[in-house]
Parts: structure tokens; C-alpha cells; sequence
């Protein structure tokens, strides 16, 4: 059952404080089944993060023979040098097996993302006039794509092979050179046919059946078979979302990607059935998925824990999407449409539907989603598969902060100045007093040395 509460209770307050609290939440992990697999795995109970740690460690440390280790242990599957890599001709068969509606699926899907990439790919700022003057100090900036990237295709209890577009499109038309790909395999080795089939679409022929913290070890640090990458981008797991912290600063990341959210704001006016539907979209991912309903009619809210509870009866992954539910859902009913929007930019959720009279005069005060999804016909999976923008968004809050994957997360971003005698001249004396304010006397001879006479 989806639970509900009213906004400003003690109850509400506790289950707010509790979404806001899902990352931290889920770094605590400690269920019995999880305590006797780490058992098994390491001879001791370990934290979530203390895992991470273990095996990022020994990836750094032993680099291939610590990913086969790995494979065996926690995937039962095993790896070599020899098989580590995914072949073309393994890619090829794979995008043959594809039924060939899918392939046009993602054939349509790519071209969308791409085209919507492509119109949102920053140009050169050539020099100009400084914007404080004088003219002889000109400023610019130039982009720069980043050599080479590894994105997390997320496997386990399902294969997306929509996470390979909606991540390598947007470094494909960055201008990055270099896209290398980790998912992991079943215990018989093999990978999703949907996946191999995205890859072979785009080209892309750097595939490693590697999965976990092991993957994003292997990318941040390289390992005899697997290269380094400069930036790693892609969802996955908790374990994969603590790996990609705790390398930050050996690469870049993208952002804190971790189990799927969906916020939706609605009034009277929104279908229960088709909120309700909106929600277990997002539950069925994974049982730390989160999914909110924030609204201003207790009718509505009731209307779609019924709803809820009739169209789990026959949903294929109803455990999953009833776990996460029950312990990531709730119902809110708020006072207004006004606390509502100051709760959903308290909660910064991953994605944010709005069904309601009049959408678009929210959009304007809804600052910290990762994406908006505008009108009750813009459902979740609109952006999940097709819309064009990348489905690679912040979770866990992070969104406050952090913006989804674009080409923007591939590119550098470089400043270029420009000055001649006059225009340094104009500018010496307020550097050189700068200079001398901090000690820095050398900086302030570079300026004064080319105003000195000959």
C-alpha cells in the first residue's frame, strides 16, 4: 500500500526527512541476506562503502586478476583476458538476434537523442571586447571534447540497452574519440542482446563484461586490459554509485546516479490511473526505487492507492515495484499547489511529472529536478526512451547541485585572453596593488616589467 499522509504532520515530516535521507539510507545498508553475502565474500561483515573500498583496492592494486577474482565470486562467471572483451563478431550476432522491432526502436530513439544534442552543442566564443574594457583585453572561451570515456551500462535483474544511447550519444557528438563500455554478464557469460545491438548501432566495438565496483576500478585506474578513462558516466547500483565517488578526483564523473526516482506533482484534475501507472514505472526498477505523489486533493490521492493496488495484482515485476512502494512511495496531500512546490524542490527529485490545469505555471518555480516532464501525456518513459534528452539524471537529492548527462559532461571548458600593450597598460596598476595586497611580487614585476622604458 502506498502510503499516505497529509503535509505539516509529524508523519509527514518523518517520511520527508526520510526520502531526503535515501542516499544515507541506503549506504546503511544491513538486511540479513546482506550481511551473510558479504560474510561469504569477504570473512567478515563489511558497510556498503567499506565493500566499495575493498574492491576498488584491489582492482588498483592487481588490476585483471582482481576483476576475474571478482567475476567468479560475486557473478559466478568466468573471465579471462581472453573473453574480458566482448567481440565484434559477439556485438554483431547480438544486434542480429535483436528482434527487428526493437532495432527500429532504438534506431528511432537514437536518432532523436542525437539530433537533440546536436542543437544543444556550444560553439567557440571567439575574443572579444573585455566586458569591463579596455579594448585592447579580450576574452573568450573555447570547448574541447575529453579523450576518451567509459560508460556503466546497468545489468543485474534487467539489461537497458537505452543507457547506451542515452550515454554514449551525447559523448559521440561532443567529439569524444574513445567510448568504452562495462555491463555485466550472466553466469554463462553472455550480455543482453539489447545492449550488444545498441552498441553495433552506434558503433561502438569497446564492450567489457564487467559489471560492480570492479568496473568503475577497472575504468578509473586501468588494468592490463582495460584502459583508463578520463570520465565515467552511467546509473547502476548502490555499490556502483559509492565506487564513482570514491574515484572522483582519479577521473571525473558524472554525477551521483543511483536507483531511480519519480516525483509526480498533481491536482483534482490528474487521471489516478495514469499517475499511479507514472509511479510503478519507476518502482519496478529496483526496490530502492523511490516514487512520491505530491498533491493538493485527498480525492486524488486515495483514488491512486487503489489504483496502485489494482495494477500491481498483474505487473511482472510486482515484488519489486511493491517493495519499493512501501518503502520508498507516499501519497502527500498538500494544503495548496504552493507546498507542494516548495516540498518537490525540497525532495530535488530525479524525474518530476506535472499533472495539472496549468502545467506551465509551475515550470518557472521548479528549480531542482533533473528533468520536468510537462502535462499529464509527458509520462517518465517519454524521457526514459525517447524524448531526446538523456535519461542519465542526479538521484538521491543531488540534483540541487548536479544537472543530468549532455554533451556538456564531455566537454572542457577552456578561457582565452587576449591583450596588447594598451589594454594591459589600462589594467597594471589596479594588478600590480593587487599583487602587492598578497605578497605576490613577482606577479606584480611580470606587469610592471612590460610597462618599464627601454
Amino acid at each position: 500500500m502506498l502510503p499516505l499522509v497529509r503535509a505539516g504532520t509529524p508523519a509527514a515530516q518523518h517520511l520527508l526527512e526520510k526520502l531526503n535521507g535515501r542516499l544515507a539510507a541506503m549506504e546503511a545498508l544491513d538486511s540479513a541476506p546482506y550481511r551473510a553475502r558479504v560474510k561469504k565474500l569477504f570473512g567478515k561483515v563489511l558497510r556498503p562503502d567499506e565493500v566499495v573500498a575493498r574492491i576498488l583496492g584491489e582492482v588498483r592494486a592487481r588490476g585483471d586478476k582482481a576483476i576475474f577474482d571478482y567475476a567468479k565470486r560475486i557473478d559466478g562467471v568466468k573471465l579471462s583476458a581472453k573473453n574480458l572483451r566482448v567481440s565484434r563478431a559477439e556485438i554483431k550476432a547480438g544486434f542480429k538476434r535483436t528482434p527487428k522491432p526493437v532495432r527500429e526502436a532504438l534506431v528511432l530513439a537514437a536518432h532523436r537523442i542525437a539530433e537533440y544534442q546536436q542543437k544543444i552543442l556550444p560553439s567557440h566564443v571567439a575574443p572579444g571586447t573585455g566586458c569591463c574594457g579596455p579594448e585592447g583585453v579580450k576574452v573568450g572561451l573555447a570547448w574541447s571534447p575529453i579523450r576518451r570515456a567509459g560508460l556503466y551500462v546497468p545489468g543485474g535483474t534487467a539489461a537497458y540497452p537505452s543507457s547506451v544511447l542515452h550515454n554514449a550519444l551525447p559523448a559521440l557528438v561532443a567529439g569524444v574519440k574513445e567510448l568504452a563500455v562495462a555491463t555485466p554478464c550472466g553466469p554463462d557469460g553472455n550480455l543482453s542482446d539489447g545492449v550488444l545491438c545498441a552498441c553495433a548501432i552506434l558503433g561502438i566495438d569497446e564492450v567489457y563484461r564487467v559489471g560492480g565496483a570492479q568496473a568503475v576500478g577497472a575504468f578509473a585506474y586501468g588494468t592490463g586490459s582495460i584502459p583508463r578513462v578520463e570520465k565515467i558516466v552511467g546509473p547502476g547500483n548502490l555499490f556502483v554509485m559509492l565506487a564513482k565517488r570514491a574515484v572522483f578526483g582519479h577521473v571525473d564523473i558524472d554525477m551521483l546516479a543511483g536507483p531511480s526516482e519519480v516525483l509526480v506533482l498533481a491536482d483534482r484534475t490528474a487521471n489516478p490511473a495514469w499517475v499511479a501507472a507514472d509511479l510503478l514505472a519507476q518502482a519496478e526498477h529496483d526496490v530502492l526505487a523511490s516514487c512520491v505523489l505530491l498533491t493538493d486533493s485527498l480525492k486524488l490521492a486515495t483514488a491512486v492507492q487503489s489504483e496502485i493496488e489494482r495494477q500491481l495484482k498483474d505487473l511482472p515485476r510486482r515484488e519489486i515495484a511493491a517493495a519499493a512502494v512501501r518503502d520508498w512511495g507516499a501519497a502527500v496531500v498538500t494544503k495548496d499547489l504552493a507546498q507542494a512546490v516548495t516540498l518537490a524542490n525540497d525532495l530535488a527529485p530525479e524525474h518530476l511529472e506535472l499533472q495539472t490545469a496549468k502545467p506551465n505555471k509551475l515550470v518557472p518555480r521548479l528549480t531542482t529536478a533533473g528533468a520536468i516532464f510537462i502535462g499529464p501525456h509527458a509520462t517518465e518513459p517519454l524521457g526514459d526512451y525517447l524524448a531526446g534528452p538523456s535519461h542519465t539524471l542526479p538521484t538521491g537529492g543531488t540534483a540541487r547541485a548536479f544537472s543530468g548527462v549532455s554533451v556538456y559532461t564531455f566537454l572542457r571548458r577552456t578561457s582565452l585572453i587576449v591583450a596588447d600593450g594598451k589594454g594591459l597598460e589600462a589594467l597594471a596598476p589596479a594588478i600590480e596593488t593587487l599583487a602587492e595586497a598578497e605578497g605576490l611580487e613577482a606577479h606584480r614585476r611580470a606587469v610592471a616589467v612590460r610597462g618599464a622604458k627601454k
